[in-house]
């Protein structure tokens, strides 16, 4: 591939060529390119636009919806129904799966979005992004709700877009991860990160540490190991970084590397994780995984997970694979029990520990 020349459409016909299915792949994610597009105009116009602020309404998760939540849910659905490439979607923002009218071609695909990734940051000008999800519906009846309900491993495509300084689009189809920059003065995605690699040790992790005294004690270990740098058992400094924009943070990790860390908690027993399996943590974790790194929800790989329901939560942790995996290793000594007592992190003495870390 030619770094800076290769449009978005050019790169998909090369990745695609031998799938069989007319192109809907492909042009199913050229038309959420065009989505992407439309959302980067308005969230680029801020303020002078009148897109800021929440309106009077809540999504399916209870959440207070802004301007810009609805406008992006609505400019996917206007850019993806109508092609022929769709069977059905689902989105963040609608508590039911959205049918393809009756006048428009139904296509073997199902798309999985959170149109707006980070809203709560719009009004202070802080990066947002969109996350999408391709699944294959091969069934002649329309989609219901279990047709979305498949593991991540079934993924085709999956991506998302980030709307900072530049607009990029990072998309996987099973053949690595790749970004793509907005040329604005042309109006195409030209590829600029070309099979990006997550590096597999990191000395970063994002985390929201005012939910510490709700974590599991297997996260609170590895966030304290961190915290004490080099005069606890990791032997080295550690920064801290979290954004409050999941896609903001995950892009930051492949670009650099870091891990990320949503994880379950006891704050709402009732919510097994905070994030979306369908629409977040499955299609960031086919990325993440496509670049290297690892995606998991402390005690497996996200993408094994099933799903039981549309709108279901997940813990999520992700990133650089060495890390990951020292994560999962601590949920695993403390199911077991292997984790306990073990010694202050502040105390290099790898002796005090039952198990080696």
């Amino acid at each position: 591939m030619y770094l800076g020349r290769t449009t978005l459409s050019k790169f998909l016909i090369e990745q695609l060529h031998e799938l069989d299915d007319n192109g809907q792949l492909a042009g199913l994610l050229v038309d959420v390119a065009a989505a992407v597009k439309s959302i980067a105009a308005m969230t680029a116009k801020g303020a002078l636009g009148g897109f800021h602020g929440a309106i009077d309404n809540t999504n399916v998760q209870g959440e207070i919806q802004k301007k810009l939540d609805v406008l992006s849910n609505d400019a996917l659905i206007d850019a993806c129904e109508w092609g022929g490439m769709l069977a059905g979607m689902v989105s963040e923002e609608m508590e039911e799966p959205i049918q393809i009218p009756a006048e428009f071609k139904r296509g073997r695909y199902l798309l999985n979005f959170d149109p707006l990734d980070g809203s709560s940051n719009i009004d202070v000008n802080v990066s947002v992004g969109t996350i999408f999800s391709v699944l294959v519906h091969d069934k002649d009846a329309p989609p219901t709700v279990e047709d979305f309900l498949q593991e991540g491993r079934r993924q085709v495509a999956a991506g998302y877009a980030i709307y900072g300084p530049a607009t990029m689009l990072v998309i996987t189809v099973g053949k690595g991860t790749h970004a793509f920059t907005l040329d604005r003065e042309i109006g195409n995605f030209i590829l600029t990160h070309e099979n990006l690699r997550i590096p597999p040790d990191t000395s970063e992790f994002a985390i929201n540490t005012s939910n510490e005294r709700f974590w599991e004690p297997p996260i609170s270990r590895y966030v304290e190991e961190c915290k004490a740098g080099k005069t606890g058992v990791r032997g080295r400094d550690f920064n801290m970084r979290w954004i409050a924009s999941m896609v903001a943070d995950v892009h930051r990790i492949l670009m650099r590397g870091g891990v990320f860390m949503y994880p379950r908690d006891t704050k709402d027993p009732a919510k097994v994780g905070r994030l979306r399996l369908l629409y977040e943590a499955n299609p960031i974790g086919f990325i993440v995984e496509q670049a290297g790194g690892a995606a998991s929800y402390g005690r497996g790989a996200i993408l094994d997970h099933a799903a039981d329901s549309a709108h279901q939560r997940i813990a999520v942790i992700l990133g650089s694979k060495n890390e990951v995996e020292r994560i999962e290793r601590y949920h695993a000594e403390h199911d077991s029990g292997a984790d306990r007592p073990y010694a202050s992190p502040l105390f290099k003495d790898r002796s005090l520990y039952r198990s080696e870390v």
